[in-house]
């Protein structure tokens, strides 16, 4: 990672609405004791069996977290986009353990890193701090047992349909091979290859090289929503 000096005012602080109401000493701390930082899209931020050092909290892109199984499948966990800190990084700080998955940067990155030090310091010290991390880490838990009941109970071809639909925000196409949206689900890329096909027939998607176009979508909702709720 590399500083970026830019961002060393403390400005950045507004960004997230929890440390915005940081009283002024403590604000000056946290600006003073942390460093702005900035990686290029692809970068391994963090890794199994490195030691958590710095709480990071995303500026700017998205982080992307992913574990890996012992016969190779790579398993998505979640993503830390703008406004908000990584839960891993914290669970690993708080338990002094190191990191057990692949923190990866799928855009450019910018982040403040929190040293341990000023972490503890900090986190002894304000309230208002301590809320802040504690909450961002209750709201991801929340998410991963989310995660766990899609992969336990939800049909895939569902679940393929919905994140599609999320992949794909306010456009129509998704960028991302079969092996990238089977790692997305924790499934096999012949999983996804055979119900993207089903899609296809149905006239929803069309396949291009490293692509999906979304082609129906009002039918794409509807499906998502009727056979999730069955």
């Amino acid at each position: 990672m590399k500083e970026e000096l830019s961002g060393s005012n403390g400005s950045w602080i507004e960004r997230f609405r929890g440390l915005a109401q940081l009283p002024p000493d403590i604000r000056a701390d946290l600006v003073r004791g942390s460093q702005v930082l900035s990686v290029a899209a692809g970068t391994q931020i963090f890794q199994p069996g490195q030691s958590a050092d710095n709480l990071l909290l995303l500026i700017n892109g998205t982080v992307r977290v992913q574990q890996r199984s012992e016969t190779g499948r790579e398993i998505f966990l979640y993503r830390v986009h703008a406004g908000e800190s990584c839960v891993l990084t914290t669970a690993c700080m708080l338990a002094f353990e190191d990191y057990s998955a692949d923190g990866i940067a799928e855009t450019d990155v910018t982040a403040a890193a929190i040293p341990r030090k000023a972490f503890d310091d900090l986190l002894a010290r304000s309230p208002v701090f301590r809320e802040f991390v504690f909450a961002a880490y209750s709201r991801r838990i929340t998410d991963l047992f989310a995660l766990i009941d899609d992969i336990v109970f939800q049909r895939m071809d569902v679940r393929l349909a919905e994140r599609l639909l999320e992949l794909a925000g306010q456009t129509d196409t998704v960028h991302a091979t079969h092996a990238v949206l089977a790692t997305e689900l924790g499934t096999a890329r012949e999983v996804i290859s055979r119900t993207l096909s089903e899609f296809h027939r149905r006239g929803w998607v069309e396949q291009t090289r490293g692509a999906v176009r979304i082609t129906d979508r009002p039918s794409l909702e509807q499906f998502a929503r009727s056979a999730g709720a069955n």
